[in-house]
This record gives structure tokens, C-alpha cells and sequence, in this order.
């Protein structure tokens, strides 16, 4: 359990000290991305963002398994 909370920890340092170049990513902006602008009503449905953050993802877990 400490290794993986110190883990955890690391991903999430570097990410922070990562985080300027990080939002420049297209991430957010895909096409296939829902977004729905109204006067009074604003939805945003990443589906694309979705499916390529969990390939990326699964890409990863499944390098380190082996």
C-alpha cells in the first residue's frame, strides 16, 4: 500500500510540474468532442478525449504488466 500511495504521489508531482505543457495538448478539442452551447445551458461531452485517454492508458498498464 506505501508503494503505491508513493507512486500515486510521483504521477501526480510530475504532473503538476508538467502541467504547462500538458495544456497545450489537443486533449479536450478532439473531433468527436460534444460540446453544446446555449444561452443558458453549456454540455461538454469528451467521447473522443475519452476513448483515446483509455488506449493510452491500457497501452501503458499493459507494457509495465509484462
Amino acid at each position: 500500500m506505501q508503494k503505491t500511495l508513493i507512486i500515486i504521489g510521483l504521477i501526480v508531482l510530475a504532473a503538476g510540474l508538467l502541467w504547462p505543457w500538458l495544456a497545450k495538448l489537443p486533449l479536450g478539442r478532439l473531433p468527436g468532442d460534444i460540446i453544446v452551447n446555449r444561452p443558458s445551458v453549456k454540455i461538454y461531452i469528451p467521447i473522443t478525449t475519452m476513448v483515446v485517454v483509455s488506449v493510452l492508458l491500457s497501452l501503458l498498464f499493459w507494457l509495465f504488466r509484462k
